[in-house]
Formats: C-alpha cells, structure tokens, sequence
C-alpha cells in the first residue's frame, strides 16, 4: 500500500531571523494544536469554538520575542473521516492567528490512522515538514505539545519534546516523556533557556 501524499503546509509568515547554531536559542518552537494552544474540541471545523488554553499567547509571545519562529503541527484525521473540509481547517487556522499572531509554518495531517502515513504524530512527518519549511535543523527544535503522541514524533524527529499535561494526559505519557512543565509559559521558559530567562523583568 502506498503511502498518502505528505502533511499540508498552510500559509504561514515564514519571515525570520537567520537561524544561529552557535546561539543558546532553539532553532524553532513547535506547538501542538488542540490541547496544548487551543481547548480540544472534536474534529472543530467551527471558528467560534475556539478557545486558547491557560497561557498560550503568554508562550507564544515569549518565544516570537526571542526571535525564535514559532509554528503549530497538528493531526486532523476529521479530514479522512469526511467531518472536516480543508477550508475549515483554514478557518480554524485564521481564528487561532487572530487570538495569537502569525505563526511562521502550519503544518497539517489530514489523513486517518489506517492510512499509513508518515507526519501523523506520534510519526515525525509533521516536524520534519515544518523545519524543512523554516530551513533549520529538527535536532535544534523543540516541540510542545499535550500527549505521549506529540513527545514521541518530537524523538522520532530528533527534536526536543516539553509535555504539559492536561485532564486527558495519561499517566504514563507523563513518566515517559523527556521533559515536563505544568503549564506553557513555563515550557517556553524550559527551551528557550537562561539566555532568555535572565532578560526577563525582576
């Protein structure tokens, strides 16, 4: 069985600094959707049902203040499924950026589990794309996401995965993941570093 064709790339501000790879700073900072930035609510294909989770425009601004790229990469098996239409995903899209600002990449899985593909999380494909989007290396990124799925594809990638446990956070993907923080603004703190840290106002 061939595999399906690979993630979407929705528009995004890919406009950045150079990456630094002698810098303290992550090469970029990738976002889990549902869950981690926005409230989780099934196969949502409605803009009005969006609503950020505690501390993501904190997060998100902290890191678009490093000069770091931020981006989101996010399964929508509600694709596959007929329960969601790609023009609604963008709509969703556009909701998100009007609460947070523009992400620099998006990068979606449209496809069902059954498919055999290869960005959907826990598969590194989402990451791989984005970082190819934004042309710096997945070993230097780091991924921020809500579930054993996201820290997974984040070491698949080569990338560096920081969980934040929700309600729907199983126990053992709490144990097994490399790095845990009890909300977002303070994930965003763990990968970006002192360097960032000691900038910050006493």
């Amino acid at each position: 069985m061939t595999p399906p064709p690979g993630p979407w790339l929705l528009p995004g501000d890919v406009r950045q600094r150079p990456y630094d790879p002698g810098g303290p700073l992550p090469a970029a900072v990738l976002f889990d959707r549902d869950g981690t930035l926005v409230a989780d609510v099934p196969y949502n294909g409605d803009p009005s049902r969006v609503a950020l989770m505690p501390g993501a425009r904190e997060a998100v601004d902290a890191v678009r203040a490093a000069g770091v790229p931020v981006g989101v990469v996010t399964n929508q098996s509600g694709v596959a499924r007929g329960l969601l239409t790609r023009r609604e995903v963008e709509a969703v899209r556009l909701r998100v950026e009007e609460l947070l600002g523009p992400f620099a990449v998006w990068a979606v899985c449209p496809h069902a589990p059954e498919e055999g593909c290869d960005c959907r999380k826990p598969a590194p494909g989402l990451i791989l794309a984005a970082c190819r989007r934004l042309a710096v290396p997945p070993e230097h990124t780091a991924v921020i996401g809500d579930i054993g799925a996201d820290m997974e594809a984040a070491r698949a990638a080569g990338a560096r995965g920081v969980l934040v446990p929700t309600a729907v956070t199983r126990a053992e993907e709490a144990e097994e993941a490399g790095a845990t923080a009890p909300d977002l603004p303070a994930a965003v703190r763990l990968v970006l570093g002192p360097a960032v840290a000691a900038r910050e106002p006493r």
